[in-house]
């Protein structure tokens, strides 16, 4: 057991039915009818891998896609396919949630076996809409279809959903509260490593923030300053746009619009707060990039507004920032510095991201766009960790509890082994 949650260590799985709630939602390329990247899948393969081995029947059960990533939203059977050919061994797919077909397949397996169900959002339970609206507790929840189905056919539930694991859904919250459960060797290492930086990280320790989701730093920024977890915070992405709106300063239409448009403008009066408290410890631009007639154009902060789009931060901020970097013992990556898909404007990321592979420091990097980037440049063995988790892991660093990790702690507690 590990900070109040069973292990994979903590039980015997042969010959019992194991249910395995997994995260592999992955982007999806709708025109070749295939996933864009795996990178999800191979995290979870060293516990699919381990609980075949020690012979139980396993069942894998994973989201794909919903009501907020509907263009993703598709079956998991091409999944199969993917976490076949990485363990080496058949994987069999039905395309069946708990229905009548599911459950007898389950019933069907033998030690050794390997079944995926198909996409658990096509249960209206498992939808983002109805965990927000309805709020059932867990306990609430053990009474929805898919967990009143599929739980008696179980022994043992493991959670390795680790990128999911700030959702309160069924198949992530529920099963602990009706069978022994623990968490899988992704959860575990994911749960440590974000453990070690909040609680004892080496220093000088960076938080360097970026991308386009400025409520996920916004979670972080207040907890990570006010403990003196970061040293620094590098702001770059909107997040560095954004201090700058807060000082008052105009960035130009082109660039304001998009933080309107996103509703981005209602964390103003938080940037400014923590610029009036932290402002020695939040470093931000001192120059930016835009496209210019096709071409990269970089600019001073102090030349703004500016008529053209602001895409990545400017040559002198990846000099200033990289020599911050380089006296860093633990260094936290989450969005990338720019626009990284386009080559005009993937400077800042890709000299930032590469420096920080190259340092000594502890990395770790989360978030999907930053994963993205890290698979661009082919540098996802240079980080010391590479985070599935995006919105779980802004949560954990801001110091909530997991709806999964409580709901794991409280099947340890009911069910001692």
């Amino acid at each position: 057991m590990k900070y109040g949650i069973n292990t994979l260590d903590d039980f015997d799985f042969e010959n019992k039915t194991v249910f395995c709630r997994l995260d592999l939602n992955s982007p999806y390329d709708r025109s070749n009818d295939c996933l864009k990247d795996i990178t999800r899948i191979s995290a979870a393969i060293p516990t699919i891998k381990e609980l075949s081995d020690k012979r139980a029947k396993l069942v894998l059960a994973s989201h794909q896609g919903g009501d907020l990533e509907y263009q993703n939203y598709i079956s998991t059977k091409l999944h199969s396919g993917v976490i076949s050919d990485l363990i080496g061994e058949p994987v069999i797919f039905i395309d069946d949630v708990c229905g009548p077909a599911a459950r007898h397949a389950i019933k069907e397996l033998k030690s050794g076996q390997i079944l995926l169900l198909d996409n658990v959002r096509y249960m209206a339970e498992e939808m983002t809409l109805f965990e927000t609206k309805l709020k059932l507790s867990p306990q609430e929840q053990t009474k929805t279809q898919v967990v009143a189905k599929l739980a008696p056919l179980a022994d043992i539930y493991v959670c390795d959903a680790f990128a999911a694991a700030h959702r309160g859904q069924p198949t992530l919250v529920a099963f602990e509260y009706l069978i022994p459960s623990a968490m899988g060797r992704l959860f575990e290492k994911e749960y440590e490593v974000l453990s070690q930086i909040i609680s004892s990280p080496s220093h000088p320790c960076i938080f360097v923030l970026g991308g386009a989701k400025i409520e996920d730093a916004f979670d972080m920024m207040p907890k990570v300053l006010s403990e003196n977890i970061a040293d620094k915070i590098l702001a770059s992405g909107l997040l560095g746009q954004l201090f700058y709106m807060a000082k008052g300063i105009y960035l130009g239409k082109v660039s304001e619009d998009i933080f309107f448009k996103k509703k981005l403008d209602e964390y103003l009066d938080k940037a400014k707060n923590l610029l009036l408290k932290y402002s020695d410890k939040i470093v931000l631009p001192l120059d930016f990039a835009c496209i210019k007639d096709n071409l990269r154009n970089e600019f001073a902060a102090s030349d703004l507004p500016s008529e053209h789009l602001i895409a990545d931060i400017g040559s002198h901020t990846v000099d200033v920032f990289k020599k911050t970097i380089s006296d860093a013992k633990t260094v936290f990556v989450n969005g990338p510095c720019g626009v990284f898909e386009q080559s005009q404007t993937e400077l800042g990321t890709k000299d930032i991201f590469c420096n920080i592979a190259l340092s000594d420091a502890f990395s770790v990097i989360g978030g999907g766009d930053s994963i993205a980037a890290v698979n661009k440049y082919g540098l996802g063995n240079d980080f010391s960790y590479v985070c599935t988790g995006g919105g779980a892991m802004v949560r954990f660093l801001s110091g909530e509890e997991l709806p999964v990790a409580k709901a794991l702690k409280y099947s340890a507690g009911k069910f001692k082994q």
